[in-house]
């Protein structure tokens, strides 16, 4: 895959908070182009409603910036089940807007990501945050952390892309 001006969504998938960020690839720089979070109704709002509102958002996504693919965060958990499959329906959601909108979707590892951004994959979150905010050429770290992450997993497609035939 051919990676020059391609403009990257990264996704960090979450069921109150899902972040997100768009990156392009300009020649040989990474620009940022947008980041945040999608913030779903408070606690009192039903399950259906929320997974409703961040599909909504993901396909607005997706519509604005035309991305060439996604890059998604893989889930891992070891605790907490409830969070888990919330987060994993979240998920579900936003594969369903890619695939609607036929945007190819990539998976990565916590460990992937933080190996492509920082050369290591035990990198803290400030570490990451750090990386993110000098490979964008951004004078702050972006906010939410969930939007970092975003932009993180975007940025780990790009670095992936170019060590894959």
């Amino acid at each position: 895959m051919n990676t020059d001006n391609q403009c990257i969504l990264g996704i960090d998938p979450g069921y109150a908070c899902c972040g997100f960020g768009i990156v392009e690839k300009r020649g040989n720089i990474a620009v940022s182009r947008s980041w945040g979070c999608i913030k779903t109704t408070p606690k009192t709002g039903d399950t259906p409603t929320r997974l409703f509102e961040i599909f909504q958002n993901i396909e607005l996504i997706i519509k604005n910036f035309n991305p060439s693919c996604m890059a998604i965060e893989k889930l891992y958990f070891s605790r907490n089940t409830t969070t888990a499959l919330q987060v994993s329906e979240a998920r579900g959601v936003i594969l369903l807007a890619a695939a609607k909108n036929m945007v190819p979707v990539y998976e990565y590892t916590p460990k992937q990501v933080k190996l492509a951004i920082t050369g290591s994959g035990n990198a803290d979150k400030k570490q990451m945050q750090m990386m993110i905010a000098r490979l964008l050429h951004l004078s702050d770290i972006p906010k939410p952390d969930d939007a970092a992450d975003g932009l993180s997993l975007a940025l780990c497609h790009l670095n992936w892309m170019r060590i894959l035939p």
